[in-house]
């Protein structure tokens, strides 16, 4: 017996409940709580950003794994991924700094 694949399974839910699942899923999407659940949430493979790092697959897999890292390492991880990583500096009374 051949498994169902989860695109049949949702395009058979009534048009209600696949719009709740869409929002679910779109929902879920936005939240990212690892560099790897980045990655993937972009469509990138690790050894796509270690061709864009000019680095080997298991540097990557090091990367997405540490708690700890230089500020550059993880700009270049964001800048390969396509995104542009932000950081601000909020002081008491003084307007934030880029």
């Amino acid at each position: 017996m051949m498994g169902r694949r989860l695109d049949d399974v949702i395009a058979a839910l009534p048009d209600d409940r696949r719009a709740r699942v869409e929002a679910r899923f779109e929902e879920l999407r936005g939240e990212v709580e690892s560099l790897g659940e980045l990655r993937r949430a972009v469509g990138k493979a690790q050894t796509d950003i270690a061709s864009t790092l000019k680095i080997k697959q298991p540097s990557v897999s090091k990367i997405e794994k540490q708690t700890d890292m230089y500020l550059s390492t993880l700009k270049s991880y964001i800048e390969a991924v396509g995104g542009q990583l932000d950081i601000v500096v909020r002081l008491p009374d003084r307007p934030p700094s880029t």
